[in-house]
């Protein structure tokens, strides 16, 4: 049995959340969010509730998104497909009035519900009170919009031309929703652990990947899943292996899995050691991948990369192993410097593993 290790996080400037969002949704490049990045803030609701009023008063200015709604009233003037029975038994045929069923083209959508709620929950938690008074200015646009509870909310969503602005807020709101839904005895809103392992590995893959390819279009940069090196063509049951972060330039890859763990290595006894799970894995992708080129090209390099996000713990993950011919790294990202120095960081992964010198092209 392995020893209990207390609990451990990664970790992460507040701002560098905001950078990490900014490269996961371009929205955040946007002249109306840029300053941000300068601010201090005290803690991520502070951060979220920054960029949700930010983003809700530009969406303002373009116009709340509209949908239609199904609606059922008694009207007095009859619309749409008159309810003659409900009309009845509602006697509202006394009133010379007729239940229509009818559709209305209506701010009251989904979307708009949902940002009208996150705004409420947002004023109910520990937030500046400045930000409070901005979030409170926006609540009158939103007056025909229904309350909805978000505690049962599935967050499932399509995206298209007419409501893609609404992407990047729809997501704030999912990561405010997941951090703030426990109430006190004084009907307050306490901070959880805001941003738990699951909704930071998810943010972590996003920024990794879309900062190689923002930063470094002389990369092809994508999360490819990857064909098994098959005998024959049998594969039922078998996992699908879909990658993090692939980059490739020419016939030079390498495959990245971002990982975002309270713990950067696992511990038996008194030995520490890089995961077993997370190890095995990586291989099996290279190892798949090397079967691929090898059966297209003669000169090829296929590498592999476990990228953690760096804890305060004392003992960190840092090697580079060889494989049965290829490259396997174990390194970590420290989110907790200035954003130039994760750059830094980044920048010199890619150099190392897609120089002149070390790449196929």
């Amino acid at each position: 049995m392995g020893r209990q290790v207390a609990q451990v996080n990664p970790v992460i400037r507040i701002q560098n959340i905001y950078h990490m969002l900014a490269y996961a949704f371009q929205t955040l490049q946007g002249q109306g969010y840029r300053d941000i990045a300068a601010e201090e803030f005290d803690n991520t609701a502070d951060l979220l509730a920054e960029i949700l009023s930010r983003g809700v008063s530009l969406q303002l200015k373009r116009g709340l998104g509209r949908d239609y709604v199904d609606r059922k009233d008694a009207l007095s003037s009859p619309r749409g497909k008159i309810e003659l029975s409900e009309s009845l038994k509602t006697r509202s045929i006394l009133r010379r009035q007729l239940v229509c069923s009818y559709d209305e083209f209506s701010t009251d959508t989904r979307m708009n519900r949902i940002l009208k709620a996150t705004i409420m929950l947002l004023i109910r938690s520990d937030i500046d009170k400045a930000r409070k008074k901005a979030l409170r200015r926006l609540l009158p646009y939103f007056v025909d919009v229904e309350d909805v509870n978000l505690s049962g909310e599935d967050w499932y969503m399509r995206f298209d031309r007419n409501n893609q602005t609404y992407r990047m807020l729809m997501n704030v709101c999912w990561l405010v929703v997941k951090g703030l839904l426990q109430t006190r005895e004084s009907g307050s809103l306490r901070m959880m652990d805001f941003l738990d392992d699951q909704r930071m590995s998810h943010l972590y893959e996003k920024f990794i990947l879309e900062y190689y390819r923002r930063e470094h279009p002389e990369l092809s940069a994508g999360a490819p899943y990857i064909s098994w090196a098959l005998d024959d063509d049998f594969d039922d049951m078998l996992p699908a292996m879909h990658t993090d972060i692939t980059l490739a330039r020419g016939r030079t890859v390498l495959i990245i899995d971002a990982k975002y763990y309270s713990h950067t290595t696992q511990q038996q006894f008194d030995k520490r050691s890089v995961h077993s799970g997370n190890l095995y894995q990586i291989f099996t992708y290279v190892k798949n991948k090397e079967a691929e080129l090898a059966s297209t090209h003669d000169q090829h390099s296929v590498s592999g990369m476990l990228l953690y996000a760096k804890t305060d713990e004392d003992v960190q993950p840092d090697g580079v192993y060889q494989m049965s011919g290829n490259q396997i790294s174990v390194r970590t990202l420290d989110l907790n410097q200035p954003f130039e120095t994760i750059r830094s960081q980044l920048d010199g992964i890619a150099e190392a593993h897609f120089s002149k010198e070390a790449a196929y092209v």
